[in-house]
């Protein structure tokens, strides 16, 4: 695995153009790949939704949310992270940006990944958005995919091995993108994968 910085985060994204996509009708939404360094190891934060939300309750998702009128996706994706998990983090520390992914639900996510360095404070999880917020380590992100059949679903479903989990797109694609680019160097696109019944009805 290659050393994770901001420099080689940087390096690996600049080599990467991220697609973006037309909204077609949907929603633009933006997420935040907060990279972090706790006990000088590297990792992200991934959130559990609260069980009480509407939308998509239980799921595992990064923090983001639905872009508000006038704001750009980056603010968007920032101001989430601050709601979500109390992080303040500037526009200068947006290093890059994956590919936007189309949901099922109606959605357009774009991820910006965040660098945020040295980490020693304390998170403030929202508990009426975050159930539990989970540190995950580049070794955990560097998993292996799985690919299931569905046949309500036309494509193969991307689904990610975390821990006593399986976290399946959109999540499951951004995170296995982002591996794809920062850790093993690879141009993957990743909009192609199918996402389960479950994540949009």
């Amino acid at each position: 695995m290659p050393t994770i910085n901001r420099f080689e985060l940087s390096r690996a994204l600049r080599q990467f153009r991220a697609i973006k996509l037309p909204l077609d009708g949907r929603r633009a939404a933006a997420v935040s790949i907060a990279v972090l360094v706790e006990d000088g190891k590297p990792a992200i934060w991934l959130t559990e939704r609260s069980s009480t939300l509407r939308a998509h309750p239980g799921q595992f998702a990064f923090p983001g949310g639905r872009i508000d009128p006038n704001e750009t996706a980056a603010e968007a994706a920032l101001r989430e992270l601050h709601e979500e998990l109390g992080i303040a983090a500037h526009p200068e520390q947006i290093i890059g940006e994956l590919d936007d992914y189309a949901t099922k639900s109606g959605y357009v996510i774009t991820p910006f990944v965040v660098w945020i360095g040295d980490f020693t404070g304390t998170l403030r999880p929202n508990e009426s958005e975050v159930a539990r917020v989970h540190t995950v380590t580049m070794d955990e992100v560097d998993a292996d995919p799985r690919f299931v059949t569905d046949p309500q679903v036309d494509s193969p479903i991307l689904q990610w091995p975390f821990r006593d989990f399986d976290i399946h797109a959109p999540t499951a694609a951004i995170l296995y993108q982002f591996r794809e680019v920062v850790l093993r160097q690879r141009q993957t696109r990743v909009a192609h994968y199918g996402q389960p019944v479950f994540a949009w009805q």
